[in-house]
């Protein structure tokens, strides 16, 4: 795809839509410029690029101020997207903008960055684009998953896009045009005060990482990240592991240096802030959270959630067990000890008309068949 020694390198699973096999780029610390590859399954030959970040001179690079930075602003595409065959629409999350923590290196909106951007995938033009953390100055990538949701919205049947941003905030989409319908907090955030309608957080003064630090929730890893996430039908509920965390951000004036990451500052855990993970359901209408379950942990846990017909919801729980919730109110229903240090999350299946449910930890698999 190209040059690892321009710090690029590639994590995630390819998306194979139609004939193509479209992948993206993480390292999205390190100074880089993003983009997103689409190539012909039979031939491997590149069918076309997508880049995360404007050329000087194009549309959006205005967005960026200095060329050098714009050259390296990141904006990697390292968490795999989603497609809708009906549309014919690719939809791919973007990373944070470059140096992670100085914005002043970088004045403006910084365009493509933090974004999910709707794309044609014969083609790879973009067909539009929403960007949930104009100008981020905490590393709040918008590398979240994007769940397709068929669903009546404030009463009218609509082609929704949700999606629990690490920012805070949990959004719903028009996934036609990128209008913004909806955005709420899930955890405790301090940096904006609201979105206003159309969808721009409105930013609270005084939240920028400064040389002295600043205090700043949620925490650096967000509050919530790319473990996986779930909507159920039944329930019109959505699923997502939560953390409930604040951070001490800093900044510095650090120049790009090849093979070194390029924050621009530095996080450490704030005086008495909390860190502690939850599963929460969220209301899509209003955002509301509908019940949280407060885990037991260091909050280590990378594992995200599996929702179920069978009104289950099933997750790695940070006390190292696998456990199950009824789906309606976060009551805990079961949980096997295995003291794992989950990084996956669940998966379930059919085999000979009986359920089965899995998840990897680095001993191996779990696999569990339901009554």
């Amino acid at each position: 795809m190209d040059d690892y020694r321009e710090h690029y390198g590639a994590v995630a699973a390819p998306l194979v839509v139609g004939d193509l096999v479209v992948a993206g780029i993480s390292a999205g610390d390190t100074g880089l410029r993003g983009f997103l590859d689409a190539y012909h399954a039979e031939t491997g030959e590149r069918a076309w690029r997508f880049w995360t970040i404007p050329a000087p001179g194009e549309p959006g690079s205005e967005t960026w101020g200095d060329p050098e930075v714009l050259r390296r602003g990141c904006g990697a595409t390292w968490l795999t997207g989603s497609y809708d065959a009906e549309l014919d629409l690719l939809y791919w999350a973007t990373g944070n903008p470059c140096p992670d923590l100085n914005g002043e290196r970088r004045p403006g909106d910084n365009l493509y960055t933090n974004s999910v951007v709707a794309l044609r995938p014969q083609t790879g033009e973009m067909a539009w684009y929403f960007q949930f953390t104009p100008h981020d100055t905490h590393d709040w990538d918008a590398q979240e998953p994007l769940l397709l949701i068929d669903e009546e919205f404030r009463g009218r049947p609509r082609k929704l896009l949700v999606q629990g941003n690490r920012n805070g905030f949990f959004y719903v989409l028009d996934r036609t045009d990128g209008r913004f319908l909806l955005g709420e907090p899930f955890v405790n955030q301090t940096w904006a005060e609201g979105i206003d309608d159309s969808g721009r957080p409105i930013v609270l003064p005084g939240t920028d990482p400064t040389e002295e630090g600043t205090d700043v929730c949620p925490a650096i890893r967000g509050a919530t990240n790319w473990w996986a996430t779930s909507y159920h039908p039944g329930t019109k509920l959505f699923y997502l592991l939560a953390h409930e965390s604040c951070m001490t951000y800093t900044k510095n004036d650090q120049d790009w240096q090849r093979g070194r990451s390029w924050l621009g500052g530095t996080v450490r855990l704030a005086d008495g802030s909390p860190n502690q993970k939850f599963i929460r359901a969220l209301d899509i209408q209003t955002g509301r959270t509908v019940w949280s379950y407060p885990q037991t942990g260091q909050a280590q846990t990378y594992s995200g959630v599996l929702s179920t017909e069978g009104d289950l919801v099933f997750f790695g729980e940070d006390s190292g067990a696998f456990a199950a919730l009824d789906a309606h109110s976060g009551e805990p229903l079961w949980h096997v000890q295995v003291n794992q240090d989950w990084k996956a999350s669940p998966m379930t299946y059919l085999v000979g008309g009986r359920q089965y449910v899995a998840i990897a930890s680095r001993l191996g698999f779990w696999a569990f068949a339901l009554p």
